[in-house]
């Protein structure tokens, strides 16, 4: 299988890519952006700070991606995404949610990514609710390697036993060989 789930710290994993979960100004924040951060230096700060805002202190807009090296990480980069807040489940958030697994496929292509690790997109504090956006990111890395549009190894990395759980799961039911 070339989707894995494990608990673990993000910042520590040694994969092509890590995927954080960013806000819209790609200048830090709490949970795991906060974590990426400083985990991978000052210099991620620099590198954000680089790609140009498409509006006032926005680098990357709700499902879209952007990606910049890895810095002090053992990963070689990671790719920002932004996830949507929840805003109660009529606001599209589950296809802008989608949306940014897409976004970040395409960049770990682009930059030839053959092991690419996602935490849990807009389950923080962006109060998308877990089991939504596990069946998310399942269905979206399985569509990935599927359509052809990703080849690599996919590891979603869950924050806690409660959401590993969550992502086998579905991983069992979606993909059950």
């Amino acid at each position: 299988m070339l989707i894995k789930v494990i608990e673990a710290d993000i910042t520590s994993l040694a994969v092509d890519a890590v995927v954080n979960a960013a806000q819209e100004s790609l200048l830090g924040g709490g949970g795991v952006d906060g974590a990426i951060h400083e985990a991978a230096g000052h210099k991620l700060l620099d590198a954000c700070r680089q790609i140009p805002e498409i509006r006032p202190g926005i680098r990357c807009p709700t499902g879209e991606a952007r990606i910049t090296p890895g810095f002090d990480l053992p990963a070689r980069y990671v790719i920002h995404t932004v996830g949507p807040v929840w805003r109660g489940g009529d606001q599209g958030e589950d296809l802008r949610l989608a949306k940014c697994y897409r976004a970040c496929f395409v960049l770990a292509r682009q930059y030839n990514v053959q092991t690419i690790a996602f935490p849990a997109v807009s389950c923080g504090i962006f109060g998308f609710p877990a089991d939504a956006a596990c069946a998310i990111a399942v269905e979206e890395s399985l569509s990935a390697l599927r359509q052809n549009r990703y080849s690599g190894e996919i590891t979603l990395c869950a924050f806690n036993a409660d959401l590993r759980k969550t992502y086998l799961h579905y991983l069992a039911m979606m993909a059950p060989d």
